[in-house]
């Protein structure tokens, strides 16, 4: 079984900007799901390197504490958003809520947006929680981690 963490990437690439002539470097923020900081590093290299013209340079890497993502489909869904959600369950011994927060990661096209795919992602389960803030990444894309089966469990890069 392979158990993979979220890794968020800043690199600077070299690319075409509007309105430019010549290419520029520009920052940008990217969430690879990898094994480890070495892993993280390679793939984001080798999945925005086709995007630039020029050398990709990792500026930073760290880790990434989502509990869960809910991805969209719609091309309108262009944002990601961090929504940090208290769960509220009940403690058998006092009696008394106990409140645990988690952040969830949604892609939505807008905040209202991003809190409605979160409720929908949420429909089923049997803990309740509030939503207790919401607000926009700079994340530009996400790369999760998979495998093709029969492959002993070596990883094939899929863009998100």
């Amino acid at each position: 079984m392979i158990i993979n963490g979220w890794f968020e990437c800043k690199v600077k690439l070299e690319k075409q900007v509007e309105g430019s002539d010549m290419p520029k470097k520009v920052p940008e923020v990217y969430l690879v799901d990898a094994l480890n900081f070495t892993e993280a590093e390679a793939r984001i290299i080798e999945e925005v390197s086709p995007y630039c013209s020029g050398e990709v340079e990792v500026m930073d890497i760290k880790k990434a504490r989502y509990a869960e993502m809910f991805p969209c489909e719609l091309d309108s869904a262009d944002k990601w958003f961090k929504v940090k959600c208290m769960f509220v369950t009940l403690d058998e011994k006092t009696q008394q809520e106990k409140k645990s927060s988690q952040n969830i990661l949604v892609q939505a096209g807008d905040l209202r947006e991003a809190i409605r795919y979160f409720d929908e992602g949420m429909k089923g389960s049997m803990v309740d929680y509030e939503i207790a803030a919401v607000n926009e990444t700079n994340i530009l894309d996400v790369f999760p981690y998979t495998t093709k089966p029969g492959k002993d469990d070596k990883p094939e890069f899929e863009q998100g």
